[in-house]
């Protein structure tokens, strides 16, 4: 049912070029099937759903099913074939318990960089990650593989517009697509199963994910010179905010300094691949992207129980020097601190264009009182486009009504993004689109 490149395939597992899943009672080895069959599940297949790119070719790594996981299976995987794999869809990540802070390891990290860079003979891979089923108690930017830039990352919604019970937020997720939520188990996504059948209950951003990397697919089918990065620009421009809703009332829409309106959990709305394919068609490849250290605070603060600590960071954004950044694409602020309790740490932070991230929030199951973080990297996608330069507010409170204490010790903001406006060869065929939106609010800019 889905077509199967054996080139670009291998077991991980037991290092051979077959991926089979390893068939239990429990039907414990399905996920990657179901995963694969929301890509690439063939037209007219007459036993399931068809795939969102249903001329797409499925590659299968099998790397999880084994009693342990090293850096070095991870690595291999996650650059196997980067010029015959274009999309690597991964519905993995640490577990979902809300007390780990835990990424890619060195080579496995070293792999997904390499992949961005070199990968698809060039262009870069495009790495997309599920966001992670830990809850409302959670937090996905203590995930280091939904969190880095170089990853797309992708939450959930229930078909009526609401986040699911497990999805959590976070500031890194770039956009969002449909799964299940309901309590009714027959609620999930139809796709692919085991022993040649069709299930209904696949479900969580483990299905969110594959939705966006079968996007993505159409994208490249249209416009193969596409870069990672570009994948990343139309991703922004083209979701839909729609009726996306947070349940619980804590995450509202929010505008950015440039028009774009973003969302906590949602990042930028759920995904359109028909507005992604048209856009794919006309674009224009984003100028070359800079990585810029805007400024480092080292002066050790004392975090106060629900009382913020304001530390702030005047940059110029490497004006006048090569790696000089006028228009944002992501934002990382590298913080070590520690606490009496990590989990009651919350974190903000604020873009001279007075654009709000909350780059961590509460996370009541992580009692942690020893590692806190070391030089980990917060990610927020919200300030895309904007100008950087100026002053960057980081907040920091421990929300808690014991006695406790915590320390911030070092803050580094690194801003990456483009020297030239991204959008200037673009044509704007929508007045109303955020294209449309953007390019003027560049333009007001030139001017100024």
């Amino acid at each position: 049912m889905n077509e199967m490149n054996a080139r670009a395939s291998w077991d991980f597992s037991s290092n051979d070029p077959f991926p089979y899943p390893r068939y239990t009672d429990d039907w414990f080895n399905s996920h990657g099937t179901r995963c694969a069959g929301e890509v690439s599940a063939a037209r007219d297949n007459e036993i399931c759903g068809v795939g969102v790119a249903y001329d797409s070719k499925v590659a299968g790594i099998r790397m999880l099913d084994q009693p342990y996981m090293t850096d070095l299976i991870e690595a291999n995987s996650m650059g196997h074939e980067p010029d015959l794999i274009h999309i690597y869809s991964a519905s993995w990540g640490p577990t979902d318990d809300g007390k780990t802070v835990d990424g890619p390891r060195n080579a496995t990290m070293r792999a997904i960089v390499r992949g961005v860079n070199e990968g698809r003979n060039g262009l870069g891979n495009i790495y997309v990650w599920a966001s992670g089923d830990g809850g409302a108690d959670d937090d996905c930017n203590c995930d280091g593989y939904a969190a880095s830039m170089w990853t797309v990352s992708i939450n959930s919604a229930i078909n009526d517009g609401s986040n699911a019970h497990y999805d959590e937020s976070c500031s890194s997720t770039l956009a969002s697509t449909f799964s299940n939520g309901a309590k009714d188990p027959n609620t999930g996504v139809a796709t692919t199963d085991l022993y040649g059948k069709c299930t209904k209950t696949h479900s969580g951003t483990s299905a969110a994910a594959p939705e966006a990397a079968g996007v993505f697919a159409l994208a490249l089918e249209a416009n193969p010179n596409l870069t990672w990065r570009d994948v990343q620009h139309l991703s922004v421009l083209t979701s839909k905010r729609n009726s996306l809703f947070d349940a619980k009332g804590r995450f509202n829409w929010h505008m950015n300094g440039v028009g774009l309106e973003f969302n906590h959990l949602f990042g930028y709305g759920v995904l359109d691949a028909g507005a992604m394919v048209a856009l794919a068609k006309d674009w224009v490849t984003v100028p070359p992207r800079y990585h810029c250290q805007g400024g480092l605070y080292n002066q050790p603060q004392k975090l106060k129980v629900n009382e913020s600590i304001l530390v702030e960071i005047d940059t110029t954004a490497c004006y006048d020097t090569d790696t000089e950044v006028n228009y944002l694409e992501h934002v990382q602020a590298v913080i070590s601190l520690n606490s009496s309790r990590r989990g009651d740490v919350e974190l903000f932070l604020t873009s001279p264009m007075g654009t709000r991230s909350m780059i961590l929030s509460r996370r009541p199951n992580d009692d942690d009182s020893r590692d806190g973080f070391t030089k980990w990297p917060f990610m927020t996608t919200h300030t895309w486009a904007e100008n950087p330069r100026g002053s960057w507010k980081l907040e920091a409170v421990l929300t808690s009504p014991e006695h406790q204490e915590g320390w911030l010790r070092e803050w580094t903001l690194m801003l990456h993004g483009t020297r030239e406006p991204p959008y200037d060869h673009l044509p704007v065929k929508d007045p109303h689109s955020k294209l449309a939106i953007v390019k003027k609010a560049h333009h007001d800019k030139k001017k100024m």
